[in-house]
This record gives structure tokens, C-alpha cells and sequence, in this order.
């Protein structure tokens, strides 16, 4: 996969958009309890940035979910991504949910890791003591997606489920199949639009289909590869739609600004004679609401200065 390829943001974006639905497959043990009551309060980094000041975990998404009933305590999941188990840090893991749990005053805390692939090289618990005692421990939720069966969730309701259906396990051959559920998935799952199309991309990167497996999928998926194709055209379609609009709107203020700068000047220069050149430059750079307040202030001002609100 493409060093360029920015995995943490891409699955940043998937839990922020689907945040009860991540937790349900990225941490199912923890949340069976999560129903449609529950409250799912993502925390912004930037409010935690300058206490925890770790450059590694800047685009985690720790979500705090919350009981209204209060049935149940609220819980803190911590939700990291790890394309390269080289770098993940239990050590580093542990100080960041420590750090996490004291700023936002909770000791309940879940760690979620997910990785992309596996390796033997893959902490699973973190234990600081002595021969006499265990001092400190670490246990998390690891979600290693190479290593689900791609086939068990291909007809999964849960859309953050069917996005990874391409990271999961399956043999090469059957990436066109896969990639046709996932697909699907969306198409079921997701009514929205302009998140149809975001998550096209997101399928795109992570099937990582050549020209020989893009040919097979259109002969094989006509319906499917149709459906892109409209979604496609039709995004394009409504963007070029808001920028012309966009544009319009923008020159139609602009044209309004220069025909408020125009009058104002000739008020000016038949009140007080001709402008000089600080006076004309100062109106040129002026927006739309000083050149109202102007035009208002030259009925009562006896002076150029009392014009512009100089005493």
C-alpha cells in the first residue's frame, strides 16, 4: 500500500462519521451494551493537545460514551489505528490512556488498537512490577483485520464492517468479489450522498484493484460499477452547479461594493472637493458595511474626518 496513503486519517474519518458503529466492531466485547440511548461525544485533540503533548497519537479519537438513564457509568474508549505494528508502543499506549484518563477525571477506560495486519512482534499486555509484584498493568482491545474472515461479514448491517470487508482475510483472487459486497454495503447502509461518494474512495484505497481486476469487476458487476459511475457524475455535476452559483453570488456582491464605492465618492468629492490620494485608497480597500456606515455618516458630517468617525 502507498506510503502516501494516510491510514490514521482515513479511519479517523470512518469513526467520526460512524462512532456507534465502530465501537461495535472494533470493540465488541465492550460495547453491547451501546444502544440508541447512548450518548457518543467524540473529543476534540485540539482541547487535549497542549496537556498530553504526544505528537504519536494526534490523530486518535478517544469517544466518550455516556448512559442518560445513568445506568451505567460513562466510558472513555481510546480508539488508535496501526498500519505498521512496528510502531505501535504499549508503553507509549499506556502513558497516553494515564494521561487521558486523569484529564478527563475517569479511571474507566478502554483501549482500543486497531491494527491492519498482524505480527508476532504485537504486545498484548504491558506488566511493570518486580519478582514480588505486579505494579502496573495494561490490557487492550486489539482488532488485527487481516486476520477476520472477510466472508463472515459480507453481509453485515454494520456499514464500518462492510468499509474493511478489503482488509480483512480472503484469498487475492477474491478481491473483486469482495469489493462488490463492500460495495453493496454501502449502497444499503448509506443514504447519504456526498458520504457514498467519500466512502467510494475509501473502497478504492483499500482493494487496490489493477486494470485487469477493474475490467473483471465491470463485466462481472455491471449494476455496481453503473452505480459508481452515476454517483460520480452526478457529484461532479452538483459541484460545478455550486460554484457557478458560488460565483455568481460572488460577483454580484462584488458588483454591489463597486457601485456603493462609486456613489459614495461622488458624494464626497461634490461635500468636500476632490479626495486625496490616502482618502481614495482608503476607500478602495474599504468593505460593504464601512462604505454604508460612511454613506450614512456624510448626511450630518460638517468635515471629511467626521465622515469616517474621526472626531
Amino acid at each position: 500500500m502507498p506510503d502516501s496513503v494516510s491510514h490514521d486519517q482515513n479511519f479517523k474519518n470512518l469513526i467520526l462519521d460512524y462512532p456507534r458503529q465502530a465501537l461495535a466492531f472494533f470493540a465488541p466485547s465492550e460495547a453491547q451494551d451501546i444502544d440508541d440511548s447512548v450518548r457518543i461525544t467524540p473529543i476534540r485533540q485540539e482541547q487535549l493537545k497542549n496537556r498530553l503533548g504526544d505528537r504519536f497519537h494526534e490523530l486518535d479519537v478517544p469517544l466518550l460514551v455516556e448512559w442518560p438513564d445513568g445506568r451505567r457509568e460513562a466510558l472513555l474508549f481510546i480508539v488508535e489505528e496501526e498500519s505498521d505494528p512496528a510502531r505501535f508502543s504499549i508503553h507509549r499506549l499506556a502513558i497516553y490512556c494515564a494521561s487521558l484518563a486523569e484529564t478527563c477525571k475517569t479511571d474507566r477506560v478502554v483501549p482500543v488498537v486497531i491494527f491492519m495486519r498482524g505480527s508476532p512482534r504485537i504486545r498484548k499486555r504491558l506488566v511493570l512490577g518486580s519478582e514480588h509484584r505486579a505494579y502496573l498493568r495494561l490490557d487492550y482491545l486489539a482488532c488485527i483485520l487481516d486476520e477476520l474472515p472477510a466472508e463472515d461479514f459480507r453481509s453485515s448491517d454494520n456499514i464500518v464492517a462492510r468499509l474493511n470487508l478489503p482488509n480483512m482475510a480472503y484469498p487475492r483472487q477474491a478481491i473483486v468479489d469482495v469489493c462488490a459486497w463492500t460495495l453493496r454495503g454501502l449502497l444499503e447502509l448509506e443514504p447519504d450522498l456526498e458520504k457514498r461518494l467519500k466512502y467510494m474512495d475509501f473502497i478504492d484505497i483499500y482493494s487496490r484493484l489493477d486494470d485487469n481486476e477493474k475490467q473483471t469487476f465491470a463485466e462481472r458487476y455491471p449494476q455496481e460499477k453503473q452505480t459508481m459511475m452515476t454517483w460520480s457524475e452526478r457529484m461532479r455535476s452538483e459541484g460545478m452547479q455550486k460554484g457557478m452559483q458560488l460565483g455568481r453570488l460572488e460577483g454580484l456582491e462584488e458588483g454591489l461594493q463597486q457601485g456603493e464605492l462609486a456613489v459614495l465618492t461622488r458624494l464626497l468629492i461634490r461635500r468636500f472637493g476632490p479626495l486625496d490620494a490616502a482618502t481614495s485608497e482608503r476607500l478602495q480597500k474599504a468593505g460593504s458595511a464601512e462604505l454604508e456606515q460612511w454613506a450614512d455618516n456624510i448626511l450630518d458630517a460638517r468635515t471629511l474626518d467626521e465622515v469616517f468617525g474621526c472626531k
